[in-house]
């Protein structure tokens, strides 16, 4: 157990720094396909948004991505995943979330 909560604080120290989003800042983008002006430093990027990785299960991610066509078959061309999420967040209720979520 011990060395699993060591392991995990070393993982935890690794992936806290920002040498890890400008490395693979700089390996999800060629020389060639970043923008102009772009670079891997922090302070450049956009700070309106972040992207992040959520997990979800095979269902809801099919429902999802029918939810989305849907949306596109009813002309809405620039539906997609993210942006289906954000509406749904806007509209949550949270006094109607249930105790067991």
């Amino acid at each position: 157990m011990i060395e699993r909560e060591n392991f995990r604080a070393a993982a935890d120290r690794v992936l806290q720094g920002d040498d890890v989003e400008q490395i693979l800042s700089q390996c999800f983008f060629s020389d060639s396909e970043r923008p102009a002006g772009a670079s891997a430093v922090r302070s450049s990027r956009p700070e309106h948004y972040k992207v992040i990785c959520i997990s979800l299960y095979k269902e809801d991610l099919t429902r999802l991505d029918e939810m989305v066509g849907l949306l596109k078959s009813r002309g809405l061309t620039k539906a997609s995943r993210s942006a289906l999420i954000r509406f749904a967040l806007s509209k949550v209720d949270l006094d109607g979330v249930p105790k067991g979520l």
